[in-house]
């Protein structure tokens, strides 16, 4: 199947969130906040009013740390958008999303076909994920202004809440969609169907990290 291309606005309609087919190849248009822990529980937990119209402004929440600073004359400068990885913020997406509107979740890694069913599912949200390691330059390029920086102060640079117009900001790629399908799982099991057959033949490791089984399909993190 040859991948698409798609132009996709940050406050999309129903219809264009429905249409996006895993591994579909995402830009994004207009405006994209980033929020992770920081501002999660200050917003939650905390009950702090959020600075922007949500979801009227922005539907799309980016987890990243932006390589930037503020200027003593309170301009920015702003050279590169690293993702950072979102299954650590998972707890708070649920009630984040159903608060702001949010329907593109956007950062790094991923989260499980379980996540996605029970937190992104009903609530009309897709997961686009970067494509690689070290893309932050080239995300950065997409940004044409970055338009405020919100609670930098109680926040610090990295957990605040940057709001950045962007213009065919990406690439990225759709992970999850409304059915809450996942694609680094399908491929997984594509994958993991031919393991046997890769390893045929080789001896078991003698020396073994912490964690290593024999299993090539298991994954252990320690």
């Amino acid at each position: 199947m040859k991948i698409r291309e798609v132009t996709l606005s940050t406050t999309p309609n129903a219809e264009a969130v429905a249409d996006l087919r895993l591994g579909d190849i995402i830009y994004l248009d207009g405006l994209i906040y980033t929020a992770r822990e920081g501002v999660y529980m200050r917003a939650l937990e905390q009950k702090a009013n959020i600075p922007m119209e949500l979801p009227s402004q922005s539907a799309a929440n980016f987890h990243c740390s932006p390589a930037a600073v503020i200027r003593e004359d309170g301009s920015f400068d702003l050279g590169a958008v690293t993702a950072t990885a979102s299954f650590r913020f998972a707890k708070w997406l649920p009630e984040w999303m159903a608060k702001t509107g949010a329907r593109l979740i956007i950062g790094k890694g991923g989260m499980s076909s379980k996540d996605y069913n029970e937190y992104f599912v009903p609530n009309g949200a897709v997961y686009l994920s970067t494509v690689g390691y070290g893309t932050g330059a080239l995300l950065g390029r997409g940004v044409e202004t970055v338009e405020a920086v919100h609670w930098h102060e109680e926040l610090g640079i990295a957990q605040a809440m940057w709001v950045i117009r962007a213009r065919r900001m990406g690439p990225f790629i759709v992970a999850s969609n409304l059915q809450g399908e996942c694609l680094f799982e399908r491929e997984n099991a594509k994958i993991s169907e031919n393991l046997d057959r890769v390893y045929e033949g080789t001896k078991p490791a003698v020396l073994k990290r912490y964690g290593e089984t024999d299993d090539r399909s298991d994954e252990v993190i320690g």
